[in-house]
């Protein structure tokens, strides 16, 4: 695999001999190929990200003999640096695959620049990608109402933080609006939250360790953000653009009735452009075939459905093995092509300009981000391209 880093790193990482991402076994279905071990960096152990991968190794190994190694990381840059290192086939993250597109919050930095990732498989489930849970003790029943609160901010989770200050942006508000509350990691917010240290923490709508709060004498509420206020809508698209609005109607606590937020794709499984063609696919296809076996095995694992799929609001373009397959079942259309090619375009841009940039870039890491941020920002806007929301 290639890998855009600064020029003096290695650009292939040897990988661990039990996870070679060359596909030696072949399952029952000629089509069908997989290593005896495949490996994915998911969220933390107890989250839905990790329930779910789970419940597909299980079918993996029922049907076709393979072993899914499922390797939690606390954060976006543990979750993708073990796909970068060839340490796992697959990553089943959320924003930060995009950010690493971009090159942008932790991935500004001299060792990540932009990343060649690809998209397989987007999760849009019945909750919600991304939300804010606050303790029902607070009384914050809007968003309005976190002025002045406490809000977990999760250390090396960039897409967490900024889809924090993302819906803080529905109501004019921005983490200086709010007292931040470090945490190491997804599950530090649920503990904060529960020691009271913090009034709230982000995550999914039905992620398992909101039960924790639900269940304490704290009790839990989502705060809703109605989309029937354009400006509002506006101001947190503006800034993620893959978030679009969204009534989420499973998660503790949410009424069959649900809660107007917001989502995006979670788990949002990728790979790197490199990435065996056969292995993507092979993937791919049985997540989609055999989704009506693990579909109820593991919270929000409905969301893999095909026929949830976005391909007209994708932001990250699609692995060739998984549009192999979308084309077979007749799903991929001239107006996904079209999209992918542009978001391939945007990729090009991105690390062409990160190529022009690293001869010349100071040495400083503060000043090479800057930098970096300023060359990417004026490469975007010379090809009529978005640059997103302040702060990236």
């Amino acid at each position: 695999m290639k890998f855009l880093a600064n020029s003096g790193l290695p650009g292939v990482l040897t990988c661990l001999c039990a996870l070679s991402l060359t596909v030696s076994a072949q399952s029952a279905a000629d089509d069908i190929q997989f290593p005896k071990t495949i490996a994915w960096s998911a969220y933390p152990t107890g989250t839905g990200g990790y329930s779910q991968a789970v419940a597909i190794g299980n079918i993996l190994q029922r049907e076709y003999s393979t072993n899914l190694r499922v390797i939690p990381g606390r954060n976006d840059v543990s979750r993708l640096a073990t796909l970068r290192a060839e340490r796992v086939h697959f990553s089943a993250g959320g924003s930060e695959s995009v950010y690493a597109q971009e090159g942008v919050l932790n991935f500004a930095s001299k060792i990540w620049g932009p990343q060649p990732v690809r998209a397989m498989l987007s999760n849009y489930s019945d909750a919600c990608s991304y939300s804010i849970a606050t303790a029902a003790d607070a009384n914050i029943r809007s968003m309005a109402d976190m002025k002045g609160k406490r809000m977990t901010f999760v250390q090396g989770a960039p897409s967490l933080n900024n889809a924090t200050a993302a819906l803080l942006a529905y109501a004019n508000l921005t983490w200086d609006d709010v007292i931040p509350v470090e945490v190491g990691g997804y599950n530090g917010s649920i503990d904060a939250v529960l020691n009271d240290r913090a009034d709230a923490a982000g995550g999914a709508c039905n992620s398992p360790p909101f039960l924790r709060i639900e269940a304490s004498p704290r009790g839990l509420r989502w705060p809703e953000l109605p989309h029937e206020d354009p400006e509002a809508v506006a101001r947190v698209r503006a800034r993620l653009p893959w978030y679009v609005p969204h009534m989420a109607v499973e998660g503790p606590t949410i009424s069959g009735d649900g809660i107007q937020v917001f989502s995006s794709a979670y788990p949002f499984l990728v790979a790197l452009a490199e990435t065996d063609d056969t292995l993507v696919y092979s993937m791919v296809k049985v997540m989609l075939e055999h989704f009506d076996e693990y579909k109820g095995n593991a919270p929000g694992a409905n969301g893999w459905a095909v026929d949830r799929q976005k391909f007209d609001q994708a932001f990250v373009p699609y692995h060739p093995g998984a549009i192999r397959y979308f084309k077979e079942i007749g799903v991929w259309s001239e107006a996904a092509e079209k999209i992918n090619q542009a978001n391939l375009h945007r990729q090009q841009v991105l690390q062409d300009a990160w190529q022009s940039y690293l001869p010349n870039a100071p040495e400083g890491y503060q000043a090479f981000e800057e930098g970096w941020l300023q060359a990417r920002e004026a490469a975007l806007e010379t090809a009529g391209l978005i640059t997103l929301g302040e702060g990236l």
